[in-house]
C-alpha cells in the first residue's frame, strides 16, 4: 500500500451530530490570523475540505473539525470547521467535539472536575470550559463569539410559501433565523428531507439580496445557513439548521442558539443571566446563557454560553492513493440533495 497523504481522526459525535476532528496529517494552513488561514481553504486551496468532505472518505452528515496552531497566543490551538460547502469560522457542536478529543486522548492534560480550553478561530477566542469526571468529558461549555443582529424582521417574496420574515444575525456566522410554521412544516424527523430542500432554497434566495457583512473580520462575510426555529410548550426552542448541499443539522446548532440569544435580547425578551434551551430535531438540547452585553462594531451584541456533551465513537485513518481516481471525491444528489 502506498499513499501519498495519511490523515487521522477521533470521531466524536455531539447530541447526534458526526464532527471528526483531525489529529494528524495537517501541519498547519498558511496565514498569519485564523481569518487569514480561513480565507485561505476558502479561496487558494480548497483540496484538503474536498477530500475530506466529499465521497468515498465521507458522507454528507457530519463535520471535519481542523486543529492547527494557534495564533493568538492566548489560545491552546486554532480551529476550523470543515463541510461540504466551505471551511467555516465556528460551529459550537464541532468545537465541542474538538475539546472532547483533546482532552479524552491526552492530547491536552485533563484536571478534573474542570479543564480550560481556548479556541483561536477565526470569529475570536473561544475558551470552553470542560467538566471532567474519572477521565471523561461530561459536558463542554463554550464562551461564544458576540452575537449580534444585523436585520430584525426581514422579507423576501417567495413562489412557493408567499412573504418569508426572517432574522439575520451572526452567532460565529451568519444565519437567517425563520419560523417554520411560515413553510408549512414542523421541526420533526419525518420532515428532514423536506426541511432540508426548503431551507437551502431560501438561504440561496436570501443570499441574493442579504450582504451579510461582518463590520470587523471580512472573511466572516456570506450567509452561511437559514435555521428554522419553534417554541415548544415547555418553553425551548425546537431548532433545525439547515445545510448545504441538503442536510438538517443533528444537533440543536451551537453557533445558531447563539445568534438566536441575540434576537431574544434585541426583542426585549432575554437579560443577562437568563438560560434557554435549544432543542433539536432528534430531541437533543444545548442551553445558552446570556452572561453580558457588548458592541461589536456599531452593533449591540450578547456574549452568550452554550453548553452541551460529546461521546467519542471511533478512531479513523484515512489515506489517499496516488492512483485513486477521486482525490478530490464526488457527491450524487441521491444522498446529498442540492
Amino acid at each position: 500500500m502506498r499513499w501519498s497523504r495519511t490523515l487521522q481522526t477521533v470521531d466524536v459525535h455531539c447530541a447526534g451530530e458526526i464532527g471528526r476532528v483531525v489529529t494528524g496529517g495537517v501541519l498547519d494552513i498558511p496565514g498569519a490570523t485564523m481569518a487569514n488561514k480561513l480565507d485561505h481553504l476558502n479561496t487558494v486551496d480548497d483540496s484538503l475540505r474536498q477530500l475530506l468532505c466529499s465521497e468515498p472518505r465521507s458522507t454528507p452528515a457530519g463535520s471535519f473539525c481542523l486543529l492547527v496552531p494557534a495564533c493568538d497566543p492566548a489560545a491552546d490551538v486554532g480551529f476550523i470547521v470543515l463541510q461540504p460547502d466551505q471551511a467555516h469560522a465556528m460551529s459550537g457542536s464541532n468545537a465541542m467535539c474538538a475539546v472532547t478529543a483533546l482532552l479524552e486522548t491526552g492530547a491536552i492534560p485533563m484536571t478534573e472536575p474542570e479543564t480550560i480550553v481556548t479556541l483561536d478561530t477565526a470569529a475570536g477566542l473561544v475558551q470552553a470550559q470542560a467538566s471532567c469526571v474519572d477521565g471523561k468529558v461530561t459536558g463542554v461549555s463554550l464562551d461564544m463569539p458576540p452575537s449580534f443582529v444585523t436585520k430584525k424582521d426581514g422579507a423576501i417574496e417567495t413562489p412557493d410559501w408567499g412573504t418569508i420574515r426572517y432574522d439575520l444575525c451572526f452567532g460565529g456566522v451568519f444565519y437567517t433565523l425563520v419560523d417554520v410554521d411560515q413553510i408549512g412544516l414542523s421541526i420533526t424527523p419525518d420532515n428532514a428531507r423536506d426541511l432540508a430542500t426548503r431551507g437551502i432554497t431560501l438561504r440561496n434566495m436570501i443570499a441574493q439580496t442579504e450582504e451579510a457583512q461582518h463590520p470587523i473580520t471580512p472573511a466572516l462575510n456570506g450567509l452561511a445557513y437559514v435555521m428554522f426555529r419553534s417554541t415548544e410548550p415547555d418553553g425551548a426552542i425546537r431548532t433545525c439548521t439547515t445545510l448545504r448541499p441538503g442536510r438538517v443539522d443533528r444537533s440543536p446548532c451551537g453557533t445558531g442558539s447563539n445568534a438566536n440569544m441575540a434576537v431574544r435580547y434585541a426583542a426585549g425578551l432575554a437579560t443577562p443571566g437568563d438560560i434557554a434551551v435549544s432543542r433539536s430535531i432528534i430531541g437533543g438540547e444545548f442551553t445558552t446563557e446570556l452572561l453580558g452585553i457588548t458592541n461589536v462594531g456599531t452593533y449591540e451584541a450578547t456574549r452568550n454560553r452554550v453548553s452541551g456533551q460529546c461521546w467519542i465513537y471511533g478512531f479513523s485513518q484515512l489515506g489517499l492513493d496516488p492512483s485513486d481516481p477521486f482525490p478530490a471525491g464526488f457527491r450524487l444528489s441521491d444522498t446529498w440533495g442540492g
